[in-house]
């Protein structure tokens, strides 16, 4: 069983409503968006298919979308259209922080 580490990567208003921002978490590339509800996703900050920075790319309610693929590469935690998995990671808010477990 893996025991994930919890790291600050930033503050919490970094994160706009409906962006991405990269940070490092414990030397992981992450991308942590706020989705348009206001909750926060952690995914890798890499497309597993082309190396594309996945912080720059765009988010609904619930989905994270590559920006080198638009609609081809799409997540929601799990992959929503034929693209590989993404890990994702715990994310939350903590005293105007943003903590990360990897």
């Amino acid at each position: 069983m893996t025991t994930l580490t919890a790291h600050v990567v930033g503050r919490a208003d970094e994160v706009p409503v409906g962006e991405g921002r990269a940070f490092t978490a414990g030397g992981t590339p992450v991308a942590v968006f706020r989705l348009r509800d206001g909750s926060l996703r952690a995914v890798a900050a890499v497309c597993p298919h082309a190396g594309g920075p996945i912080a720059d790319g765009q988010s609904d309610a619930t989905v994270v979308v590559c920006p080198l693929h638009l609609n081809a590469w799409r997540w929601d935690g799990t992959p929503t259209t034929d693209a590989a998995p993404l890990p994702v990671y715990p994310v939350r808010e903590e005293a105007g922080t943003l903590v990360v477990e990897v």
